[in-house]
């Protein structure tokens, strides 16, 4: 049982760190490398949008990303610039 817990724990601390972690949205890039751009789509509403371009700056590396362009209605689609 003990060890249960521990791994639970361990688990809990993981995904909360891997978060933590995450791709930034910034609205200005002074300061930052450009290293590429990501787009995403199929989201219902602009907070789904923007977690689903932060989710693919995070596997490209970025640290921040800047959305540059939004479309659709029932189904957005979004483009951003990433930023180390």
């Amino acid at each position: 049982m003990k060890s249960i817990i521990i791994t639970l724990s361990a688990l809990c601390a993981l995904f909360t760190a891997s978060s933590a972690f995450s791709a930034q949205i910034v609205n200005s890039d002074a300061g930052k490398v450009k290293i590429g751009v990501v787009s995403a789509g199929g989201a219902t509403t602009l907070d789904e949008l923007v977690a689903r371009l932060s989710a693919q700056a995070d596997k490209q590396g970025a640290t921040y990303f800047k959305v540059i362009s939004t479309s659709g209605a029932n189904k957005m689609h979004g483009v951003a610039d990433i930023y180390k």
